[in-house]
């Protein structure tokens, strides 16, 4: 059995944590002591793993609370919510990275940066051998295995809005 203390060292959360995290009902101790302290079986231990997972995760108490007490389909809508949420906040803030990238405007930083722009990439594509027939059907081979993630790429790259559709339209021709 854990204490309080014990478990909040294990999982590195304060006593309060833990009391709210009773409170709400997430995490109820299976026992208390003689004096009326919290105690932790190892399945409250192993219920509080799985919450410390989702968290890391991003998700809410409130979602995690969800999870642990329904079915795997419900798990399976709240994790793929979560990953649509991850994949737009990803998304916006390659935008603004770009955005400061260029307001910058210094090639040494660019270098430093983890972007890459849309004529670098092209620029490698030429320099390993591919001339505009081989990156079209680059193209519509990620297109047509991986659409999401081509369109995702494509932004990464700071193609515009309208840069991206022209370019999967492109992609789903033969």
């Amino acid at each position: 059995m854990y204490t309080v203390n014990q478990l909040g060292k294990k999982y590195n959360l304060s006593r309060s944590t833990l009391l709210y995290y009773d409170k709400i009902g997430l995490l109820k101790p299976s026992a208390r002591s003689e004096a009326n302290y919290r105690l932790y079986s190892k399945n409250d231990v192993n219920r509080m793993e799985k919450i410390a997972t989702y968290r890391d995760a991003g998700l809410s108490l409130e979602s995690i609370a969800d999870i642990l007490n329904s079915d795997d389909t419900s798990s399976t809508n709240i994790l793929e919510q979560r990953l649509h949420s991850l994949n737009s906040e990803i998304s916006e803030l390659r935008q603004q990275q770009q955005l400061v990238v260029k307001l910058l405007g210094k090639d040494s930083l660019v270098r430093t940066a983890k972007t890459m722009s849309k004529n670098q990439w092209v620029n490698i594509l030429r320099s390993s051998g591919m001339d505009d027939e081989a990156m079209h059907r680059w193209h519509i081979e990620f297109e047509r295995d991986l659409p999401e993630v081509h369109k995702d790429f494509l932004e990464s790259l700071g193609c515009s809005p309208e840069e991206v559709s022209s370019i999967r339209k492109w992609s789903q021709q033969k």
